[in-house]
């Protein structure tokens, strides 16, 4: 058993993208397949260390690209300027998302009727509109990710499995918007789940998050349990 990763170059619209492709191997193919949605500086080696992880559960990991190839932030200043043009105009957003899935389905490696998506803050917003879309991926997961609805997609029915990973304490998305994403997605016929973890602020996967100040801070607890849930998720989403 070989992890194996290459590099895939693709477009949306003239802006080019590059995500990064990993799967093991010693796992019989096709296999199911989750793309990884990039935190707000940008795909980094985080996402594709969580693509490599993918892989060795079984899956083939997908970690895509938002802002275009070479595109990453190292400031608070640039990682806002690289999410805004996004999160302000949601349907290229959601565009840039499906396109990232068709892309994986594209792989030889990959079942494409077995498809989901993940994604960390900015990513877990991506991850929750690509199932508000109505996109037909068997189920999106949201580690901390932005709650705020996009505007554009009421009365969309949501087909996709949602598993929202959440700490109770992200000044981000606070209680309010954690009651108001629930009435959302009931309202949507969604199947969905939320973990709340106590004590916990955003970016709690982030081993190198610690400015409480800022409200990101990781915790050791709340990044094994959400990965865990996150696995019992996609166990169950590509069950045979």
């Amino acid at each position: 058993m070989t992890l194996q990763t290459r590099l895939i170059d693709y477009h949306h619209d003239n802006l080019a993208l590059e995500g990064y492709l990993a799967w093991d191997d010693g796992f019989p193919g096709p296999r199911p397949a989750v793309a990884v949605a990039h935190a707000w500086s940008g795909r980094s080696p985080f996402e594709c260390a969580k693509a490599d992880q993918l892989a060795r559960l079984g899956y083939v990991g997908f970690a895509l690209d938002m802002y275009g190839k070479g595109r990453l932030g190292t400031s608070v200043t640039e990682n806002q300027a690289l999410m805004s043009p996004l999160t302000s105009n949601r349907p290229l957003l959601q565009a840039r998302m499906n396109l990232a899935i068709e892309i994986l389905r594209q792989q030889p490696q990959v079942d494409p009727a077995r498809v989901a998506a993940m994604g960390f803050c900015f990513g877990g917003l991506c991850a929750l509109d690509l199932a508000r879309s109505g996109s037909d991926a068997l189920g999106v997961v949201s580690f901390h990710g932005l709650l705020t609805p996009p505007g554009n997609t009421g009365g969309n029915r949501i087909t996709a499995k949602v598993l929202c990973l959440h700490g109770y304490d992200d000044p981000m998305a606070p209680p309010e918007a954690i009651d108001e994403f629930a009435g959302e997605m009931t309202s949507a016929g969604a199947d969905w789940q939320l973990h709340a973890y106590g004590n916990t602020m955003h970016s709690f996967t982030n081993p190198t998050a610690n400015d409480p100040g800022f409200g990101t801070v990781y915790s050791a607890a709340a990044d094994r349990r959400s990965w865990q849930a996150m696995a019992n998720f996609f166990s169950e989403i590509f069950a045979p």
